[in-house]
């Protein structure tokens, strides 16, 4: 029988884009991990929803392969750096691949590529008259013969005194200084005392590009980003050293013999050097992709390597005459159950380790689930995790699927129905295509947290509609009435999943398989898949088991070297103990009735923020459904000093509350929070209500 199919016309129609994507360069001495996979995720979504809509995305990366660490690293092993970058590069390629990263082309920095860009864009930087040379003491180890990295030394603070600090920073204050200030420097490679000698170095003057780079960095940062750039712009700025002595494994610096390019002159520059490759074995032109001023750029990187990105790189690509990014996406760090990667309670796991015991697709949705296109830091709560995965990605929006298939095969013959003139079943399906523009709109803008509230809010609709319909009972009575049930919540499934393509691609191409289908795009939405038989169910997600996570962390944990961290546990411990001791004396007992008078709704934080001169309250206003929008002021604002990361996470509320005139304004209900007793700590889950600190109207 010939596939029918009803189709719907995209009224949003879009001209095709020209898009240049990349992400931070992995350093090619470590394995990847869950922290790097917040950004090559994020990435990768974005990339596959470009790609899905229609335009035309290149996204490229390589592996990070210059600089001192490598050079040791190899020695140590008795191997030259050659051999080390290329048995990283497969580690880091295969891991990549195994959580479903597609990059069009992952590189290396040590090519010849990234060699021929990086001496002409160093020519086009003498000619400008930006480069100086400078004389300056540094640190010398002679028994490694070797000039020391600031990561390379350790002593004691200049500033504060703490010992064991090293070379750029103390840990302890805060404080910056030349490694050549350390008290009491050692060697951390070798243990020695090193010497202090002079040294000759080049340095790119960013100052002659003071104006340029202040309005580059408004116009091409978010606001948290340029606020702290543009801090450096009070003064002078200052010039930046880009030479290394040998010995040193990286490019030799044209015209000056035994100088080499600073890591951070090639690194960023390998991302044209693995474009111009990828030009080259797709027949391209790399001045169509990266020189065209109507082509787009766009750089996803970490918060900590601004400095690098948004003044440095767009100061070499200025005086060189490369076209600039469009955008710097920055992202904030990783934390696990609240606290940062841990190897001794074994939250430092390995991209490996993870993937030896959980799927790639629990991960990949939980980023989406908790990423919002900000600069704030990104909580990995195992708990959490299991419960988000277990509940929306199999208990939703794949039991439409698992329900449906499997009922349609054994009772009905597998065949689809055909749903004309069915009004209820095709407005089902026209509600899931509605709300796929805002779907769209979240994904552009790197919301991917709210995408996937979308995605969960559309399967609510089309279990309820399945729940309501009760196919288990009708199949009995009235065979053809459940085949319409089946079709019309197989095809709202099937729209989920196109949604979900950027995020879960393996699973989209399974969900694809079921309905006979080879390709989809953003507008494959507006079609429906009638009349025809359904492929064969292959089971698309499998709940997750606590144990699965515990193993994983059992195999990541790694006993600590000493019992500082131990120390640092067991304190936590007692203050926990403490706060949960705290008796906090009971209200008035009520009668269930009392209860009863509740009515709880689920809000969408829609906006939330602080009220001026009150050092508690913070305004939210919801998004509640069919209730239409409810402003709230709560105080809670010590619990969340950042309101705006609450924007887009789900809440309750008790919505038959009288409102409260205040004198900040009108508040129209009370939203639940919830934490341990005489405690206002924690975050609200972007699928419950757990929370912190107390409900104030």
């Amino acid at each position: 029988m010939a596939r029918k199919r009803r189709i719907w016309y995209n009224s949003c129609t879009m001209s095709k884009r020209k898009i240049v994507v990349t992400s931070a360069l992995p350093y090619a001495n470590g394995d990847i991990h869950l922290g790097h996979l917040v950004e090559y995720l994020q990435t990768d979504f974005w990339v596959r929803f470009q790609k899905l809509r229609g335009n035309d995305c290149v996204y490229v990366c390589a592996d990070d392969t210059h600089g001192t660490p490598v050079m040791i690293r190899a020695r140590n092993e008795g191997i030259a750096p050659e051999e080390l970058i290329a048995r990283t590069h497969a580690v880091h390629l295969r891991d990549f691949t195994d959580f479903q990263v597609a990059f069009d082309n992952y590189y290396t920095t040590n090519s010849p590529e990234n060699k021929e860009f990086s001496e002409r864009i160093y020519a086009a930087m003498e000619k400008s008259g930006g480069i100086t040379k400078k004389t300056s003491p540094q640190l010398y180890c002679e028994h490694c013969q070797m000039f020391l990295p600031d990561r390379y030394v350790k002593g004691v603070c200049p500033k504060c005194g703490a010992e064991n600090q090293y070379g750029d920073s103390c840990d302890h204050c805060g404080s910056t200084y030349g490694a050549e200030e350390l008290g009491a420097p050692k060697c951390t490679t070798c243990g020695g005392t090193p010497v202090v000698r002079d040294s000759e170095h080049l340095y790119f003057e960013l100052e002659p590009q003071h104006a340029y780079l202040e309005k580059w960095i408004t116009e091409h940062t978010t606001s948290d980003v340029s606020n702290k750039l543009l801090e450096w712009f009070s003064e002078p700025l200052r010039g930046w050293c880009i030479s290394r002595d040998a010995p040193y494994f990286g490019f030799e610096i044209p015209g000056h013999k035994g100088k080499f390019f600073y890591v951070w002159v090639d690194a960023p520059i390998g991302y044209l050097a693995s474009l111009k490759n990828w030009c080259e074995k797709n027949g391209q032109k790399f001045e169509d992709w990266w020189q065209d001023p109507n082509a787009e750029r766009y750089h996803f990187i970490g918060k900590d390597i601004i400095r690098f990105h948004c003044l440095f790189w767009p100061g070499m690509l200025h005086v060189a005459g490369f076209e600039q990014p469009n955008k710097i996406f920055v992202h904030g760090f990783l934390t696990v159950n609240g606290e940062k990667m841990s190897k001794s309670k074994g939250t430092f796991v390995n991209a490996r380790t993870y993937l030896d015991h959980l799927p790639p697709e629990a991960l990949r949705y939980y980023y989406a689930a908790k990423l919002g296109g900000t600069t704030d830091d990104m909580d990995l709560n195992l708990s959490d995790f299991v419960q988000r995965v277990n509940s929306d990605l199999v208990g939703k929006v794949t039991n439409i699927a698992s329900r449906s298939a499997q009922m349609l095969q054994k009772k009905l013959d597998g065949r689809l129905a055909t749903l004309a003139g069915h009004e209820e079943e095709l407005a089902l399906l026209q509600k899931m295509r509605d709300g796929g523009e805002t779907i769209a709109k979240h994904y552009e803008e790197r919301r991917f947290n709210q995408a996937v509230v979308e995605i969960c809010r559309l399967a609510d609709a089309a279990n309820e509609y399945f729940d309501r319909k009760e196919p288990w009972k009708t199949v009995k009575t009235d065979a053809e009435a459940t085949r319409i049930t089946l079709t019309a919540a197989l095809n709202a499934f099937r729209i989920l999943a196109i949604y979900l393509k950027p995020i879960l691609p393996a699973y989209a191409d399974k969900a694809m398989k079921l309905f006979g289908e080879s390709a989809w795009t953003w507008g494959s939405r507006d079609a429906a898949v009638e009349g025809v038989a359904l492929g064969a169910y292959e089971y698309l997600a499998s709940r997750i088991d606590s144990k699965q996570v515990d193993a994983m962390i059992a195999a990541a944990t790694v006993k600590p070297a000493d019992s500082g961290e131990v120390a640092h546990e067991s304190r936590a411990s007692k203050n926990k103990a403490k706060a949960v001791a705290t008796v906090v004396p009971l209200k008035p007992e009520i009668a269930f009735p009392d209860f009863e008078k509740l009515d709880l709704r689920v809000g969408v934080v829609e906006s939330c923020e602080t009220v001026p001169k009150s050092s508690k309250l913070l305004k939210f206003v919801l998004d509640a459904g069919a209730l239409g929008k409810r402003t709230i002021f709560s105080g809670i604002r010590q619990a969340y000093p950042e309101p705006e990361k609450l924007v887009g996470k789900e809440v309750v509320f008790v919505a038959n509350l009288a409102p409260r005139k205040m004198s900040v304004g009108v508040s129209e209900g009370m939203i639940l929070f919830a934490g341990e007793p005489g405690t206002c700590g924690g975050a609200v889950s972007p699928t419950s209500a757990s929370g912190a600190g107390a409900a104030v109207t």
